[in-house]
């Protein structure tokens, strides 16, 4: 390896592979951590194996695995240290990613979100301070505090009125305090702040990108995580599927793998000192429940089996769009390419042979 180094961690998910595979073709090495938790938290059909494997296969010499487990400060800081001033962009999607798996196991969530994330800022600001960090927050750290947003039924979402602050999307200046995270939620505000802190404190340049719904061919959809994909594999498998609360009308903003990485490729290129976005599909690229089940029955020619529960999930947001202007602002050269749609038949045409094989066993 002699070109510059980006390390990218969780590289076998699907923003890390997408991450490691742009990031190969203009110019870097890339380092992938990735030790496979995602199959401990979500099964076996959720594992990163294949995705790490074909990485190493496509990329050939430009890619190297390490099985490193980023609660591994020793590890973590030998490896830094070993690449030392190469290093020049530090992408960080490895994370703890389900609020229902975070409350069976809160040590985990924290060790891997929180504790992770804090090894890693310590190796960058031992080895190579002038690295680029990017980090994969959530809008998570807002909490529950969207549900407190003066919603309206129209029919198949809930939507804010054409005159909030918001209708555009929720901006950064959402607070985060006097309402209710998750536990997930609190290990990834934890997160979020020390990358800020790293970032003012010892002039790192830093961004935390606040997503909504990251998603992708590449998503290994599980029922506690990866709601578009989870919901087309369903729609091809004729597994049933449950909707939690709201009536199926909660809205999300999702945006494509492609575009994430677009985002973190335009901040390395001008980056600045703990910048905060928040990160999604925006007012381009949203659907509600209800309309997302009626698109994956027009891509897959099937009828999703679903039911509604009336519980909603602790932490799980009504409506969610993102405010993109900031970022927009910042970068203008970036913006979203890849809509609902065309999201959802990505998905389908690269997963559909397979998920119809498990229909037929």
């Amino acid at each position: 390896m002699t070109n510059p180094i980006c390390v990218v961690t969780g590289s076998g998910g699907l923003i890390g592979s997408e991450a490691a595979r742009h990031f190969a073709s203009v110019g870097f090495d890339v380092v992938g951590i990735e030790n496979d938790m995602r199959q401990q938290f979500f099964g076996p059909a959720a594992s990163t194996a294949a995705s790490s494997s074909q990485l190493a296969a496509d990329l050939g010499d430009a890619f190297r695995h390490e099985v490193l487990d980023i609660r591994d400060a020793d590890g973590v800081d030998a490896l830094f240290a070993s690449l030392a001033k190469r290093i020049a962009l530090v992408v960080h999607t490895a994370a703890q990613p389900s609020h229902d798996w975070a409350a069976r196991d809160p040590f985990t969530d924290f060790g891997v979100n929180a504790n992770g994330t804090l090894n890693l800022l310590q190796a960058v600001r031992g080895h190579c301070p002038e690295a680029t960090f990017v980090f994969c927050s959530t809008n998570k750290v807002y909490g529950d505090r969207p549900n407190f947003l003066p919603l309206e039924d129209r029919g198949t979402r809930l939507e804010l009125p054409d005159d909030h602050e918001w209708a555009g999307g929720v901006g950064t200046d959402m607070s985060i305090d006097r309402c209710t995270h998750s536990l997930f939620g609190v290990s990834k505000v934890a997160a979020d702040l020390l990358v800020q802190e790293y970032g003012r404190y010892f002039g790192i340049p830093t961004v935390c990108f606040r997503g909504g719904c990251l998603t992708g061919p590449q998503h290994a959809g599980a029922q506690l995580h990866g709601f578009l994909s989870y919901l087309m594999r369903c729609t091809v498998t004729g597994d049933p599927y449950t909707i939690f609360g709201y009536e199926g009308k909660q809205v999300r903003d999702n945006i494509h793998a492609v575009d994430v990485v677009q985002a973190f490729e335009a901040f390395h290129r001008d980056p600045k000192v703990a910048a905060v976005y928040n990160l999604g599909g925006g007012r381009e690229s949203n659907v509600s429940m209800l309309e997302a089940i009626d698109l994956c029955e027009k891509v897959a020619g099937n009828k999703l089996s679903w039911t509604l529960s009336d519980e909603a999930r602790i932490g799980d947001h009504r409506w969610w769009i993102s405010d993109l202007s900031d970022f927009k602002a910042d970068y203008p050269g970036w913006g979203i390419t890849v809509g609902i749609e065309e999201i959802l038949r990505d998905i389908h045409a690269s997963n559909a042979d397979e998920w119809t094989a498990l229909r037929a066993a």
